[in-house]
């Protein structure tokens, strides 16, 4: 490899450096800014009917599970290049289960918006919800086992994250999140509560108010 080529090469791992790491800090504030402006659209009457503020509300919580797409990809690099051959398989064989856990809740959130948009009262918009999840696979795919993959595999990669001495989140990011996680499972109520839980612990993640260093990149 020549002298040119090796620069070139070296200057387009910078910028995709820099732009994953800029991608990370919009993710890590604005995705739970966006699921916590959903959490508070649904307090307001009205808003679990089909109308405008079911449509926002869902939009906005799409637009925040959309971004931990990159979340957990930088979680999975997070530990650093010095991982061994079987830990790196690992890390990518939780970052696709996570991944396929979020493709699943994205889907629930799209067939959210379409019952929301086309139904034309709560009564009917009840009746489209029975008509689609009674259908075979579509309960387990989108509403029960499969997403619960996005929380485990969240999970995983923040412990991992969270240990070692490549870790750049800190032991109280995990717990941090497992108990935002029960507080919506609880009662939905809670979502902008826990929303504020996930952005103290995916903080660290961006370098806030911690001298960690940034995910490794690819």
């Amino acid at each position: 490899m020549t002298t040119a080529t090796q620069s070139t090469a070296m200057k387009s791992t910078t910028k995709s450096t820099t732009t994953n790491a800029r991608l990370t800090t919009v993710a890590v504030v604005a995705a739970p800014v966006l699921l916590a402006l959903y959490g508070g659209i649904r307090l307001l009457d009205g808003s679990r009917d089909p109308g405008p503020g079911w449509l926002i509300g869902h939009s906005l919580m799409l637009l925040g599970l959309l971004l931990f797409a990159p979340l957990l990809v930088a979680l999975e690099r997070a530990p650093g290049p010095r991982r061994t051959a079987a830990a790196r398989v690992a890390g990518r064989a939780v970052l696709g289960a996570a991944l396929t856990g979020l493709a699943a809740s994205l889907g629930q959130v799209a067939i959210d918006l379409y019952v929301g948009a086309v139904a034309v009262d709560k009564a009917d918009q009840n009746r489209m919800f029975e008509a689609i999840q009674s259908r075979p696979g579509v309960e387990p795919l989108f509403y029960s086992a499969v997403p619960l993959l996005f929380h485990l595999g969240l999970l995983v990669l923040l412990v991992a994250a969270s240990v070692g001495a490549g870790r750049v989140l800190r032991w109280w990011s995990p717990v941090l999140v497992v108990a935002a996680t029960v507080l919506t499972a609880a009662d939905l109520a809670f979502i902008p509560l826990a929303s504020v839980g996930y952005l103290v612990a995916l903080a660290p993640l961006a370098g806030f108010g911690t001298a960690a260093a940034r995910p490794a990149a690819a």
